[in-house]
């Protein structure tokens, strides 16, 4: 795979149709990882489970590619990064929406259904600071200009995916929700951009981070239970989390003239590894209770009988290089494991069942590295430390997967995860001579010692090593033949 593939997001959506209103819901896929899964292989795993929609965080070739003649709608998306550019330079969108949107967009069954083009990845959150404020309006206009001379604008919508402390409500109650005041002035603007081209806005919402860093908001609250104590916001009652931050936005939205603006939630979700109450349990019971909420039509109570118009959960897959400043459960957010194995059970409107895992994954070899016991280990936790800064270990947080394994195990834990992010080479197992090769499969109950997947880098590497090889061998047989003559 190509490093253009990371930052790239994969949305799974079923369509469920319940008397007039459909109900569309589907999956971030991020591909922020080491050894990512092809994008054939992706793109079976998305039409095995029935996956209408994608959404991609940039239009990387071979994944649109793959999408081609798939029947899948794509959302393409253009890095942060990019804002800037685009900003201040309508032939950079125009080239952009010609080599990424254009050039594979077909509404029939040959190209790429590309449905939006989302501008930046949550630009306005608070980490960011002001970094990307002042290019995000002139970049979707500009692009909406590009997508309008390529006579695509009536088939291709503009949006903005915004992070949720975009909105703020200091009592907690939705009936007090406002957009943050310094981007009070950037969201009229955005707004209006979007109800011009009747685009719908784009929240992130996380009720795992709400309950983190909210004392008020309960575990019951957050996973739908109906034994959860409910908020009362004037004459309004709220049972779960998913409302009372859905509502938050609905009422920020009025506050600034657009109280018919569409919604689309276009990241939520539970993790099921890296800190307490991550668990793959905990998330089925979070998706049964969304899905069933959303599934039910019966809305929010600012918004009754009006469900967002798509939700999209967070996340396909795991990815063992997602950025952990904000926690270690960053990394495992997937519906799937890394290597596309389903996790739960999930309801997309086919009941609840565990989805099709994806088909004919190819493995590096059974080999894993684990620490030497013959050894002098004195010096083996500041080598596994060394190797976490580098390699995935937030299975070992306080509450993970692998957390309660005995020492030496999870020295063992973070060699191997070294080892195998380093293609299973022979010296990425050496930690000053306390790592040991093994074909037995050190897993210990629910922690899982992984093996890396097979890609093209790591098949690039072994071809580069077959050729230096040979050229060695040539080299020999040269001298050898000039001593025999």
């Amino acid at each position: 795979m190509l490093p253009s593939f990371r930052f790239l997001f994969l949305l799974l959506a079923t369509v469920c149709t319940l008397g007039s209103t459909v109900v569309a819901v589907g999956v971030n896929w991020g591909t922020t990882t080491s050894h990512p899964l092809p994008p054939p292989k992706v793109v079976e795993l998305l039409k095995s489970n029935n996956i209408s929609k994608v959404k991609l965080f940039d239009a990387d070739p071979l994944v649109l590619q793959a999408l081609s003649g798939s029947n899948i709608g794509v959302t393409v998306g253009i890095p942060n990064a990019m804002l800037k550019s685009f900003n201040s330079s309508k032939k950079a969108a125009e080239s952009w929406v010609h080599d990424n949107v254009t050039r594979y967009f077909s509404s029939g069954s040959s190209g790429v259904r590309i449905e939006y083009v989302a501008i930046g990845d949550e630009p306005f959150h608070l980490s960011y600071s002001e970094q990307f404020h002042p290019f995000v309006i002139g970049a979707a206009i500009n692009v909406q200009t590009a997508l309008t001379r390529a006579n695509l604008a009536s088939e291709v919508k503009v949006v903005v995916p915004c992070s949720y402390d975009t909105i703020q409500s200091e009592s907690g109650l939705p009936s007090k929700g406002h957009f943050r005041p310094d981007l009070n002035k950037t969201m009229i603007e955005l707004l209006t951009f979007l109800r011009k081209h009747h685009s719908p806005f784009f929240l992130n919402i996380s009720p795992f981070i709400t309950f983190n860093k909210n004392k008020n908001i309960s575990l019951d609250f957050s996973l739908f239970k109906e034994a959860a104590h409910p908020h009362n916001d004037s004459h309004r009652t709220y049972k779960n989390s998913f409302d009372l931050s859905y509502d938050t936005l609905v009422t920020a939205l009025s506050v600034v003239g657009f109280p018919e603006m569409n919604i689309v939630v276009s990241k939520i979700g539970w993790p099921t590894d890296g800190a307490a109450n991550a668990t793959s349990s905990i998330a089925e019971t979070f998706m049964k209770g969304l899905m069933d909420h959303l599934h039910s039509k019966s809305g929010t109570p600012l918004r009754p009988r009006n469900p967002p118009m798509e939700t999209y959960i967070f996340s396909l897959l795991d990815e063992d290089q997602r950025s952990i400043a904000t926690g270690n459960f960053e990394r495992h957010w997937g519906l799937f494991t890394f290597d596309g194995q389903a996790k739960y059970r999930i309801d997309f409107g086919q009941g609840l069942k565990k989805p099709e895992n994806a088909k004919n994954v190819v493995y590096l070899s059974s080999k894993w590295c684990v620490v030497n016991n013959n050894k002098d280990l004195s010096n083996a936790s500041t080598n596994a430390m060394d190797a976490c800064s580098v390699a995935d270990c937030t299975a070992l947080s306080p509450g993970g997967s692998c957390f309660n394994i005995s020492w030496p195990g999870n020295i063992s834990y973070a060699f191997n995860s070294y080892y195998q992010q380093h293609d299973q080479r022979a010296d990425s197992c050496d930690f000053g001579g306390l790592g040991l090769i093994t074909t037995v499969d050190p897993s210990v109950g629910n922690c899982r010692f992984s093996i890396e997947l097979r890609t093209s880098h790591t098949d690039s590497l072994s071809g580069s090593h077959l050729v230096q090889w040979m050229i060695l061998l040539m080299v020999y047989s040269y001298f050898f033949l000039l001593n025999l003559y």
